[in-house]
């Protein structure tokens, strides 16, 4: 090609990328903007947008202060930190190591970390990244043991705690549930085998080769890095929050729009070396009983408006961090935000109805729900036998199905209630809610259950707990006393106060315990579930504590 065909190529290209760019500049940069303008209030935390369709940035853009004590603004450049956007950098590490023939997927972890107490079932590597292992929280276990919601929780932390825990939430690989400790297990597996610090290894291996320059792991909560956002919450008031939990491994890397940038392209498009790798971290694997997660390991991989996205956000402090990836079109959304009121998730929605254009899956949905007959009618005698107080052992909730006016409802312990349409002489369906979700009841099981099915999700199951028309009235001085556990080496102490009972704990204080069924109670955070245990006559012989991603902790009456 002579030197005035290539100019003229060069002209021709550059006139194309300037004509695409401002295509996206006039249909869709104002509105995007308009997004995140709130954030630029005075004194008001902001953070970082960068949006990017078929390799070109068509938004990059800061708001807000990255320090309201010293007024100094976000700028695209400022670092945040991602929390659980972490993960997928520490599965990448263990996919590295396997790649390696260092490690194995499906090696039992007490290969590797020998000191982790035997649970009497195979908890593999595998399980750690895609959160089926029955692991408890970190942070409902260590909120159990004592520690408060801005207290550090470190590694170490966690080692000392896992050496004593006799149970698991589950067989590992029957449920998918969330867990950090999983990750941060992970992280140790990766210092084990490379005999490097995790920081400094994943620098090495992960974050410099792939021009990530920014990036970096904190390991070191005192430590001190220029240019990093500070932690705020927002709701009436702003107010200091939190920076960092002081674990890694599943959280506490810190980034820039641009180095996520970079490593959000490669599930689009990546060299050959890194190809394999990436695919890898797209590894959905079946629970046993064959239902499907959404989550491979350390992302998710979903559909949007009926497009493939894969996906994460993070949250620790004040912290907030989405990133999106939509393969098949080129597009990718990173929002990095230090403070906790920015609704990223929305706006992250927002922003690809804006780019991509969107179908109105709701009204799709509503229409599709509208067509839908009830297919029975059920006298008042078969309706009266579902009557009951279902509870579910696993996810911790409870439901009230009673009948009145000829209709069956479903009730919450908060009050709220739900119709129930049959559409067969066993299953139900809840009207007037946002999902279509179908109850069906197992009369012939020694306990009948009910299994709740949500579209899209791993059908849960209540399980009859007691008649509506039971007397719950028991004498509370049953339960009064010391109750230890074990486990986390604590104590919570029982007591009754003007009629009001109360769970006590030192580093907590006294929580008030609100009957929900007969020996199930609810409190705040963190015993937030508490169920009374006793023996074949009727004695109490200690309770069992729940939060959320932690369940049954036993603590025996002293």
């Amino acid at each position: 090609m002579n030197t005035k065909g290539f100019f003229s190529l060069i002209i021709i290209l550059s006139f194309s990328i300037h004509t695409v760019y401002s295509q996206y500049n006039k249909k869709h940069i104002e509105k995007i903007d308009n997004l995140f303008t709130s954030w630029n209030a005075p004194n008001h935390p902001g953070g970082s947008i960068m949006v990017v369709k078929n390799g070109t940035t068509i938004f990059s853009k800061a708001y807000g202060l990255a320090s309201l004590e010293y007024n100094v603004s976000n700028t695209t450049n400022t670092l945040f930190n991602i929390g659980s956007i972490s993960k997928q950098f520490t599965a990448m590490g263990i996919v590295l190591l396997e790649e390696q023939n260092k490690l194995s997927f499906n090696d039992n972890i007490r290969k590797h970390l020998t000191e982790l107490p035997d649970f009497g079932k195979t908890i593999t590597i595998r399980h750690l990244l895609d959160h089926t292992s029955g692991l408890r929280d970190i942070h409902g276990l260590l909120g159990i043991a004592g520690w408060r919601s801005k207290d550090l929780e470190t590694n170490e932390d966690i080692s000392r705690i896992l050496k004593n825990q006799k149970n698991l939430n589950f067989k590992p690989g029957k449920e998918f549930s969330y867990c950090n400790t999983g990750y941060i297990l992970l992280a140790k597996i990766i210092e084990r085998i490379s005999k490097t610090s995790f920081r400094d290894w994943m620098k090495k291996n992960i974050f410099d080769p792939l021009g990530m320059k920014e990036t970096y792991v904190e390991d070191q909560y005192d430590r001190v890095v220029l240019n990093n956002a500070t932690s705020y919450y927002s709701s009436e008031e702003i107010k200091r929050a939190i920076d960092h939990w002081g674990y890694y491994g599943s959280g506490n890397m810190h980034s820039t729009t641009a180095d996520l940038n970079l490593w959000l392209q490669n599930f689009i498009t990546s060299e050959e070396k890194w190809a394999k790798s990436f695919q890898k971290l797209l590894t959905v694997t079946p629970l046993t009983n064959g239902f499907d997660t959404n989550y491979g390991f350390g992302v998710r991989i979903e559909k949007h408006i009926g497009r493939k996205v894969i996906q994460h956000g993070g949250a620790v402090g004040g912290f907030r961090s989405i990133v999106k990836v939509y393969p098949e079109e080129q597009f990718k959304i990173i929002i990095l935000s230090n403070f906790s009121g920015g609704d990223i998730y929305r706006k992250s929605n927002k922003i690809t109805q804006i780019v991509l254009g969107s179908k109105d899956i709701k009204q799709e949905k509503k229409q599709e729900k509208q067509s839908q007959k009830v297919q029975v009618s059920l006298s008042n005698k078969n309706l009266s036998k579902f009557e009951g107080i279902y509870w579910s052992s696993e996810e911790k909730y409870g439901r009230i199905l009673y009948l009145k006016n000829d209709t069956l409802r479903y009730k919450k312990p908060s009050g709220n209630e739900y119709l129930l349409a049959p559409i067969n002489k066993n299953t139900f369906r809840i009207l007037n809610t946002n999902e279509d979700i179908l109850l069906s009841f197992d009369a012939k099981e020694t306990t009948p259950k009910i299994k709740v099915s949500i579209p899209n999700q791993i059908p849960g199951v209540l399980e009859f707990h007691q008649s509506i028309t039971k007397d719950n009235t028991v004498d509370p001085i049953e339960y009064i006393g010391d109750y230890y556990s074990p486990e986390l080496r604590t104590t919570y102490s029982i007591s009754l106060e003007n009629s009001n009972l109360y769970c006590e704990h030192v580093r907590h204080g006294k929580i008030k315990m609100i009957r929900l069924f007969d020996d199930i109670f609810k409190g705040d955070w963190p015993v937030s579930i508490l169920e009374i245990k006793r023996d074949h006559n009727g004695k109490v012989q200690g309770i069992y504590m729940s939060n959320g991603r932690t369940r049954n902790v036993w603590f025996k009456k002293n």
